[in-house]
């Protein structure tokens, strides 16, 4: 940590880093115009060292925000001045560029980091981890990978508590679950290093360990209004509101998770028994979901006059070539945002309302219903009751007749 360098100097250690990380000319021209700004400002106010205070009045005074307001759901036309100034302050805290997102295309590792990387991968398979699971635990290490490489430690036998506690320190900031799971990973990885032989010792003791109660949030629903609202929304009469609302009716009237009608197959539907049968893609569990009549309706409407030619096996696919299933990750979010905004839905800043919205709406009707949870959790395909109980925090009216009047209490003999 060098903070008494000049700001010329660390502007240019910055660019020299950006370019030995193979960042493109045109990004590195968007930095290199931007920091001439920053000096500019700095010279007018006096200021040769570069701060936090400094690059904060300097995006009040250039762009009408600073890092103190600025979230990830701020305009999109924040970001690159947000990620310019915590470049900035990244590199003089840390003495290294932090990705917090990976490239589609990252800058070449060293040989031994590749393979170390290939073999945690395969360990990982083994043991079954979900295709999500997977996904966040590998970022998380080549995060923390990036991070070594960015200090120029080309082994992993060379990894020492020093730096295990340096890179903990430019996570600090992060949400506390986001800093357990990073935390989780990095203990897991270091194990397995010194397991395989990569590292003479077992760090994994070195790394702290963050408690977390499970105390889950309240899910985010839509009113039943809504919900009526959001299906009047979507124009039936072309194949992409064919799609669009049968998958819409799978998420309100049966709860379904949005990986699992993504997988739905061709054969998975059984018309002669008027079920849907398939194997949960969480839980591995066989469900079978009723073909209610206007979702099965829907559904033949779409695969009649909506559905494209094509050779796929899935029964939702993509409406553009190829015409096939939608990507391992897509969660479908731009379907229900697209019929939010169409159909006037307001929603409050901040909430969440994504298709799994959908799912938490359906709970919390069978609740208001009287159902018990043990049914909820056979519809909603949950492993256990417990998982079911957060929706209990949504059935307000519930909860009311939970309450106990205190005169009554105090009073009594």
């Amino acid at each position: 940590m060098k903070a008494e360098r000049s700001i010329r100097d660390l502007v240019s250690e910055v660019l020299g880093e950006l370019e030995r990380l193979n960042y493109s000319e045109e990004t590195r021209n968007g930095y290199r115009r931007f920091y001439r700004r920053l000096i500019e400002f700095a010279d007018d106010t006096g200021e040769s060292v570069y701060s936090e205070g400094l690059g904060n009045r300097f995006l009040r005074s250039s762009y009408k925000f600073d890092l103190d307001s600025y979230t990830g759901s701020s305009h999109r036309t924040f970001r690159g001045q947000a990620r310019c100034i915590r470049v900035l302050g990244d590199y003089q805290l840390h003495g290294a560029i932090l990705r917090r997102r990976t490239t589609k295309t990252p800058y070449e590792k060293t040989p031994q980091f590749a393979e170390a990387l290939k073999v945690y991968y395969k360990e990982c398979e083994q043991r079954n981890y979900s295709a999500q699971g997977m996904r966040g635990r590998i970022y998380r290490v080549e995060l923390f990978i990036g991070y070594l490489d960015d200090h120029r430690i080309t082994s992993l036998s060379l990894i020492n508590s020093l730096h295990l506690s340096d890179y903990i320190r430019t996570v600090a900031g992060y949400h506390k679950k986001s800093i357990s799971a990073i935390l989780t990973t990095l203990r897991s990885f270091l194990k397995f290093l010194y397991l395989r032989g990569y590292h003479e010792k077992d760090l994994s003791a070195d790394a702290p360990t963050l408690k977390q109660p499970h105390c889950p949030k309240i899910p985010s629903t839509f009113t039943p209004e809504d919900v009526q609202l959001l299906l009047a929304s979507v124009d039936r009469g072309n194949p992409n509101g064919k799609r669009d609302y049968a998958i819409l009716l799978m998420a309100a009237r049966l709860g379904m998770r949005v990986q699992d009608i993504k997988e739905i197959r061709l054969n998975n539907l059984k018309w002669a028994t008027g079920n849907i049968e398939i194997v949960q893609h969480k839980t591995k569990r066989r469900m079978y979901y009723p073909l209610l009549d206007d979702l099965g309706w829907a559904i033949i409407d779409y695969l009649k006059n909506g559905r494209p030619q094509t050779e796929s096996p899935h029964l939702f696919v993509r409406h553009h070539a190829p015409f096939d299933a939608f990507a391992t990750y897509a969660n479908l979010y731009n379907i229900i945002a697209k019929y939010t905004r169409l159909a006037g839905i307001r929603l409050r800043t901040g909430a969440s309302r994504g298709m799994h919205s959908l799912r938490h709406t359906l709970a919390g009707a069978l609740l208001e219903r009287g159902t018990p949870l043990p049914v909820i959790s056979e519809i909603l395909g949950h492993m256990s009751p417990i998982s079911t109980s957060v929706y209990l925090k949504i059935n307000l009216d519930g909860l009311s007749k939970c309450a106990l009047d205190p005169d009554e209490v105090f009073c009594h003999d």
